[in-house]
């Protein structure tokens, strides 16, 4: 077997696994520790990998967050098709409530069911809603964050107070299995106070969050009842869900026109 092939299937265990020995390799491949050192040292060079002592850990992805309307065109197709898988939960007459997310704001555009009441704190949200006429939309006060396009603050934690809903969505920037991380403080308090005010907590987040721990954590995923993303996580990841009773929704083109047919 050629390096270039080891090194393919090294990184298929790595992304399953996050992480891999150099016994493992020599076992799996049947090579020498020299050769497995000889790949990893090949896959560090490649900035595929950082090596560890006995073996190798895929790079920390990148903390950094674009803004809002970079975000709404990042891998748009799957927050779409994630975003209509959970806007096809939502029933005639429901309450509901919405954070500041652009995979949230994909479920607001294909909201087509009718009676609905909406609450966010996304001027982005209020705006897709404003335009059915079969939901009514309350939009929290409070101070405006530029950047990403929320609202926060004293004002919207006070608006909170005075509602109870059916089912929210919320966005995810990072999901591990100590539960949902942020990297705003601002808007992760506006959310964690969400989170008390609904009966049902929808989580939309496609598969590259999975792993990522953000500065600020707001909930475990015992706070969660329900995920719905692109790509089944790994096996670690699925035992803690189950063991948080998460109900996971993996989204497909069979899905959605499933569901799109019991409308």
């Amino acid at each position: 077997m050629f390096q270039e092939e080891r090194i393919n299937m090294i990184m298929e265990q790595l992304n399953r696994n996050k992480r891999i020995d150099i016994k493992d390799i020599c076992q799996q491949f049947d090579v020498s520790r020299d050769t497995a050192r000889r790949d990893l040292l090949r896959m560090e060079e490649l900035g595929l990998i950082l090596r560890t002592h006995g073996g190798a850990v895929l790079p920390q992805k990148s903390k950094e967050i674009f803004e809002y309307k970079d975000r709404l065109i990042k891998e748009s197709s799957v927050k779409r098709d994630i975003g209509q898988l959970a806007a096809s939960l939502v029933n005639n007459g429901d309450f509901i409530m919405m954070d500041a997310s652009t995979t949230v704001q994909f479920a607001a555009e294909h909201l087509t069911a009718e009676h609905v009441v909406a609450v966010t704190n996304s001027i982005d949200i209020a705006d897709a809603l404003s335009r059915k006429k079969a939901v009514r939309t309350y939009l929290l006060g409070g101070e405006l964050n530029l950047q990403h396009r929320f609202l926060f603050g004293q004002a919207a934690i006070d608006s909170l107070a005075n509602y109870q809903v059916d089912k929210l969505f919320l966005g995810a920037c990072g999901i591990t299995s100590d539960g949902l991380s942020y990297p705003d403080v601002e808007d992760g308090v506006v959310k964690r106070e969400m989170i008390k005010k609904a009966k049902q907590v929808i989580v939309l987040a496609d598969h590259t969050k999975f792993g990522d721990q953000m500065f600020y954590k707001i909930a475990g995923l015992d706070a969660i009842d329900l995920l719905i993303t692109d790509q089944q996580p790994d096996r670690q990841f699925m035992e803690k869900l189950a063991e948080h009773h998460v109900e996971l929704l993996v989204v497909s083109e069979e899905e959605l026109d499933d569901k799109t047919d019991r409308k």
